[in-house]
This record gives structure tokens, sequence and C-alpha cells, in this order.
């Protein structure tokens, strides 16, 4: 049967496209982060408007279709800034990711593609109550956090990242061992970590999965979803875990919460940067010693000679094959800490 409602990322943890549920408006008084809310596309539409569905399928939408998301906080240095508490009277609202993060835009990009418009049309409701992220989120018993984990860490988003986790994966995949795949940190999105199970991850988890539509809150308050969220993880005795952080880990997705969690149990660490002094910067300021340089920055040979000779530290164009047999090294290296062995 024709479904009315196009339902995006963040309801794919929910029952949503399953049982049924009203839409009705509620006093922006009791408006919070991660309630599931129903927005109206409007026009002008402008470019091609897109949203991802609960598959991480991407779908274009027209002028009057009824999409399903959640109120949150978006603070991407390259995209757009927006939340929803600055949604005004009139109700108007965007898709501030494809993934269904809905508020509105306060500062956008001019790199960035169409926000697709939408006027709130209400609260999903049940039972009198609104429906929220976390009805559908249940508490786990914590488990302790004692798994083999390399740290993918980013000057900034898009700089090359995840591409270069999933080829982390596909490197340990042929090894044997077993893989989880983690975005801790950052906004709603699915498609990215879809992209790491596609690669050869026997998991994949992010914060979407703890009920959270991005990571932007308080510190304490992330700290403990966090937790829940290494618990599951650590629940499935992976081998090894690639532990995305989204962003860096100054910006205000808490990610240097996630590097104070799981710090005991980073066996390598990953920078990944799209400019060769991002990389000073980021080293100086995380505080931390990357084990391996990659992502934009290092995709000639010019910038793996400028980033070597500037850190003096491996730099691989993750692409080439020759730097993947230097990588695998890498990672025998490294993990042979944890008492892991990586086969030649």
């Amino acid at each position: 049967m024709f479904n009315k409602y196009f339902f995006t990322s963040l309801t794919r943890i929910s029952d949503l496209a399953a049982q049924p549920f009203e839409v009705k408006p509620i006093p922006r008084e009791q408006w919070a982060t991660g309630d599931y809310v129903v927005g109206e596309i409007i026009s002008p539409l402008g470019k091609t408007a897109i949203i991802e569905l609960v598959t991480g399928r991407m779908v274009e939408v027209l002028e009057g279709d009824q999409i399903v998301g959640a109120f949150g906080m978006r603070r991407a240095t390259l995209e757009a800034v927006g939340d929803w508490q600055h949604i005004d009277k009139d109700g108007y609202m965007e898709a501030l990711t494809e993934g269904g993060l809905f508020g509105k835009a306060t500062s956008i990009s001019f790199l960035l593609n169409n926000l697709p418009p939408m006027k709130y049309q209400g609260h999903v409701w049940r039972q009198n109550h609104k429906v929220c992220m976390q009805d559908f989120v249940p508490y786990v018993a914590p488990v302790p956090y004692n798994c083999p984990t390399i740290l993918m860490l980013g000057t900034s988003m898009s700089c090359g990242k995840t591409t270069t986790a999933r080829v982390i994966i596909r490197l340990l995949k042929q090894a044997g061992l077993k893989i989880v795949a983690a975005k801790l940190a950052g906004a709603g999105q699915y498609h990215d970590i879809l992209s790491m199970q596609d690669a050869g991850a026997d998991k994949i988890f992010d914060f979407v999965d703890i009920g959270l539509p991005s990571s932007v809150c308080l510190a304490e308050e992330f700290r403990s979803y966090v937790r829940q969220l290494l618990s599951r993880i650590a629940a499935e005795k992976p081998d090894v875990v690639i532990a995305e952080v989204g962003a860096s880990p100054f910006e205000p997705y808490n990610g240097k919460v996630v590097l104070e969690e799981i710090k005991n149990q980073i066996c390598c660490t990953v920078l990944c940067a799209s400019d060769p002094y991002a990389v000073i910067g980021a080293i100086h300021e995380f505080g931390l010693q990357p084990n391996v340089i990659s992502g934009i920055v290092t995709d000639t040979t010019a910038g793996v000679a400028l980033v070597e000779n500037m850190t003096g530290i491996p730099a691989i164009t993750i692409f080439d094959r020759e730097s993947q047999h230097k990588l695998k090294e890498i990672l025998k290296v490294q993990l042979s800490s944890k008492h892991l062995t990586l086969s030649s």
C-alpha cells in the first residue's frame, strides 16, 4: 500500500514506517531535540532536493511531499549551521542533513546544494504523547570497552575519513578479523556507515543507534550516551573497531569526549586532512601523534612529500596499491601492540 510519508534515515531505529501514528502540532515549549516531526516540502525548491531514506538510498522530493525526520542541531564548517530552536512562528524549517535532521539554517556554505525547504506540520503523536528517538532505544547494561581501536580523525568534515576507513576495513577483513565500524560523533546520515558495511564491516553503529540526531549537546550529557554506544560495540566482541569521529574533535560535535572515553584502547590513529598546514595544527591541538596521514591532502605525490617533510609521519595515497601495502605494514605493527596478527 502506498505510504503518504517519506521516512528519513533518522527514523531507522523506530517502527514509524510499520505502525500507525497521528501528526499533531504542539506548543513550542514542548519541543525538544530528538522529537520526531513531519515537514511538508514547500516551494521554491530551486535545485533538486534530496533526502536519505531508512535504507540509505537517496530520493528526490517534490513540493507537497510529507517528510518524517527529527529535530536536531548541526554545526558543519563546510555545509550548514542551524537548529530547531531557530524555527519561527511561521513553521519554516529545512532538512539540515539528507538523513532528516530538521531545523532552520542560520548559516549556509556557498559549496552546499539546496537544503529542502519545509513547513512544520506537527509532531508524531501516539497515545497522547509525542514520539521521540529515545523512545526506541532500550538501555543496555554497561560492558567494559576493551576493544582494540583504529581511530579515524580529521581536520574537518569531508576530508577523506570514511574513504580511508573503507580501505582499512577491507585490508583487515582480508586478514580474517571481525570488524565493527562506528561513527561516534557527527550529524545524522546513514550512507557513511553503510559504506563501511559494504566494505566488509561485520557490524556498524553510530550515535543514531542511541537516539541522537547529532552529537551536538552538552559534553557530560553526550558522555553518558557514548558510553551506552561503546557498551553496544563491546558486546559484539570485535577483533578491531574502526572508530570515526565526525568533523574534527574541536568542533561542537563532542569529539573530545569520544577521545577521552576510548583513549586507552587506541592502537592506531589515522589523521585525514584536506590541507597540509592543517595537519600541523591538528597534531598540535589534538595532542595526538598520528601513525599515518591520509585524506585529500595525500591525493598527489606532491601532497605526500610535503606532509612527510613537515611531520616525519608516513603519508599514504589511499587508492594507490603500493601505498596500501605501506598502510598494511603500519597496521600490522600497531595491531601487534594489542596482540593481533595481521598476515602479510
